[in-house]
């Protein structure tokens, strides 16, 4: 124990038994202390011109105050230069600055103060009487805590009279804490991105590091030691050179910082709004602006006596990462298989993939405007991105050898080729398309079917068409094979009308066999 400090029960204990004419070796034998310890608390007590009624009545922080002088100051100190801990506290947060770099450029100046150890005994004294938050030593520019607000701002609409809870996106640095807020629809990915993006502007720069909570929207799997982040998000934060570290799962007190600037969200400007009405999103973020402005700039920090904007200007701006030259460009990646047919389907619209990666899977980024699609981390494929039309985006290298003899044919060719021919060969191409599952299977058994124009004459096929249909024979084969045995050129035979036609499903009828 410390010669020169106790606590006051022992103060009292020493001075009580002092007065009761024991000898200081026994006091210090029966409480347990060193005897110095006994002759400096009777040496100060005499230096305090106190007495022992008086000392015995005196409250614990009387007595406190009389023997050590405030904050716990030794009494032989009390006249040396105090520094300023605000300044101090200030400088901690620049890089490369440690306590032993202050108290050299301390004592430079008052060569006759407090000496290494009182120094840093008294700035931690000093900083414990600070806020939670304050305590955590960050360094300017280094980190920003990013989470959303816990309770919502109705927003009602003007037409219809309902109420829509938005969400308020926070964000703030680490060593100035300079804040940014933001009213989002939702918690989902695309508004999270886009918030992010809005904070960087708005600060003007890149931090070295994001600290978010483990939301799904930033952390797909939590894991103490090495979260599995989302992909979109790492996207973002490879765009803007920041790394993510999430706060360790069930440990708020990494990211105490956000934690308290949510609650002066919720306390000050979501109270404050509690009795205006907003009837858009942007009329609640111009509302926002304006808190953010009087909170940043006008209201000082307890203690520190400067502003959140003084301290961002002084601490984190210089050390920020400038922006890219392009803001980051929203993009959702999936994980599709390739169908048989080497296409992906990306909300209900099919893409064309190289035929070699059918039935791969492949990973998808989409965007507003773009669909580019990867496989092993390779870009195979980019197109336009279109609407969800359940319609196929098909592009000719994509396709093997065997297939691109096709790929001038549409429907609409079809059609008209077929119809020069005859109605029945129309009707019978029309069928085949209809029930073919893929298009590209059908343009083939009608590009056949028509060709055998060429061998067998228009008016052979038309009639082959016609025999098809009434059979109900929708291939190629089966109208190659009514042409072959010259089928075509019977006549149909007359079904009896006074007989009742055998119905089953595994007699064919007398047509098929004329």
């Amino acid at each position: 124990m410390p010669a020169e400090r106790v606590s006051m029960r022992h103060v009292r204990e020493i001075l009580r038994l002092a007065f009761s004419n024991v000898p200081r070796r026994e006091i210090a034998r029966r409480l347990g202390i060193a005897p110095s310890t006994v002759r400096a608390t009777l040496k100060r007590f005499r230096a305090a011109n106190l007495t022992w009624p008086f000392a015995e009545q005196a409250t614990d922080e009387e007595l406190e105050q009389k023997l050590y002088g405030k904050g716990g100051t030794k009494q032989g100190h009390r006249r040396l230069a105090e520094p300023d801990w605000s300044h101090i506290h200030h400088e901690l947060k620049r890089k490369h600055v440690t306590l032993s770099i202050l108290w050299d450029e301390y004592i430079e100046q008052h060569p006759e103060g407090f000496r290494y150890s009182r120094f840093c005994e008294l700035y931690r004294s000093w900083a414990r009487q600070l806020s939670v938050t304050m305590r955590q030593n960050h360094v300017g520019g280094d980190k920003l805590f990013v989470d959303y607000a816990g309770d919502g701002v109705p927003v009602v609409n003007r037409l219809t009279g309902e109420i829509v809870y938005a969400q308020v996106f926070v964000a703030v640095m680490g060593a100035s804490n300079y804040l940014y807020a933001e009213a989002t629809w939702t918690q989902g990915l695309a508004d999270w991105i886009t918030a992010h993006t809005h904070a960087f502007e708005h600060i003007g720069g890149v931090p070295n590091l994001l600290v978010p909570d483990n939301t799904k929207v930033a952390v797909i799997k939590a894991c103490f030691y090495e979260p599995q982040i989302h992909r979109t998000y790492a996207d973002m934060a490879s765009h803007y050179s920041v790394a993510i570290l999430p706060a360790r799962p069930r440990r708020p007190k990494d990211k105490a910082k956000v934690e308290q600037s949510v609650l002066v969200v919720e306390r000050w400007l979501l109270g404050r709004l509690r009795n205006r009405s907003f009837h858009s999103l942007a009329e609640l973020n111009v509302a926002i602006r304006e808190f953010l402005k009087h909170f940043n700039e006008d209201h000082k920090i307890r203690r520190l006596g400067v502003t959140r904007r003084q301290l961002f200007e002084e601490l984190d701006r210089p050390a920020l990462k400038p922006l890219p030259l392009e803001p980051y460009v929203f993009a959702e990646w999936r994980i599709c298989r390739v169908a048989p047919d080497y296409h992906v389907e990306v909300h209900h619209h099919y893409y064309s993939v190289p035929y070699q990666f059918a039935r791969t899977e492949v990973d998808v980024r989409i965007t507003s405007r773009t669909i580019e699609v990867f496989a092993a981390g390779k870009r195979i494929a980019a197109h336009p991105r279109n609407s969800g039309n359940h319609k196929y985006t098909t592009l000719p290298e994509h396709m093997a050898s065997s297939h691109r003899r096709f790929a001038g044919w549409t429907i609409d060719r079809i059609h008209r080729d077929a119809a020069l021919i005859g109605q029945a060969t129309l009707a019978l191409c029309e069928l085949i398309l209809e029930h073919k599952p893929h298009p590209e299977q059908g343009f083939r058994a009608c590009l056949g079917i028509l060709r055998l124009a060429k061998a067998f004459g228009d008016k052979r096929l038309e009639a082959a068409a016609a025999r098809a249909i009434d059979i109900g024979a929708y291939t190629y084969r089966s109208v190659k094979s009514i042409l072959d045995n010259n089928l075509d050129r019977h006549p149909e035979q007359k079904v009896d009308a006074d007989r009742e036609p055998i119905s089953h499903p595994n007699i064919r009828g007398p047509r098929y066999y004329n």
